[in-house]
């Protein structure tokens, strides 16, 4: 089993910038094979954010965040970050670590994701 917590959320002004860590624990996190981000914001979908292969050379990020977000990935600490720049209010919403050990490919499918932290707030002011 594998433990996915979130941090770094809260509440920041239109252009400003927060940095989201989701440090893995667990007996098995030797298996996670791909990390990445949700975020879901109140009456929306769940909405894929960006994806880091296991080796942390390739990255993938939905349309509304390329070039603002930026995905790493730590091994040493068993940490990945999600560095947001520019955010905008429309960036309001819980945001979601997610592990897979299935897949070393690259999945938007949340099915795809064997394990998903508790969510962090992320709240931005207009």
């Amino acid at each position: 089993q594998v433990q996915l917590v979130e941090s770094g959320g809260g509440v920041v002004q239109a252009g400003g910038s927060l940095r989201l860590s989701c440090v893995a624990s667990g007996n098995t996190i030797f298996l996670i094979r791909a990390m990445g981000w949700f975020r879901q914001a109140p009456g929306k979908e769940r909405e894929f954010v960006g994806w880091i292969s296991n080796n942390g050379e390739n990255t993938y990020y939905t349309d509304s965040v390329k070039g603002r977000f930026t995905v790493a990935r730590d091994k040493s600490k068993n940490t990945m970050y999600l560095q947001m720049n520019s955010l905008q209010p429309e960036d309001t919403a819980i945001y979601y670590c997610v592990a897979g050990e299935r897949y070393y490919t690259f999945t938007t499918n949340a099915d795809d994701y064997d394990y998903w932290g508790q969510g962090t707030q992320v709240t931005v002011s207009s």
